[in-house]
């Protein structure tokens, strides 16, 4: 579990006024380490208002916090951002794997490769990898 003060240090780095909701969104996806879409937190957070938890999503995705992955689900997913993101640069280039079996995203650490199209100036590649995960391998 991720203590007070990192989770305080990191709204700070980020811009982001310090609320208990935040914190305790941040310890969450900290102490889970992996991708969480909103029916996650709803589920760990019953007693907050949706509206609060969208709010501190989006606040979380405008920062540098955590980045959302695109998906043909069409529920969002949410991942920690890593510690070179922050408000003014928050660009991910590494690929994403979801499990065909389980439905988990998970964040890989390969980047996508560079695309270059004539004509075109590509400001974000998303690349989602389907398949069946270790989980569900074994």
């Amino acid at each position: 579990m991720a203590r007070y003060s990192e989770i305080k240090k990191i709204l700070k780095s980020h811009k982001l006024r310090i609320t208990d909701r935040r914190i305790d969104v941040l310890e969450f996806f900290l102490r889970e380490k992996r991708t969480m879409s909103f029916k996650d937190l709803e589920e760990e957070f019953k007693d907050s208002d949706r509206v609060t938890l969208y709010r501190t999503l989006n606040a979380f995705t405008e920062h540098g916090v955590l980045h959302k992955i695109p998906d043909d689900s069409g529920f969002a997913t949410y991942g920690l951002c890593h510690d070179t993101c922050d408000s003014e640069d928050h660009y991910h280039d590494h690929m994403h794997f979801k499990c065909n079996e389980c439905g988990n995203i998970e964040c890989l650490e390969e980047n996508v490769p560079v695309v270059e199209i004539p004509g075109y100036q590509v400001k974000e590649a998303n690349l989602i990898l389907k398949g069946t995960c270790r989980t569900c391998v074994a």
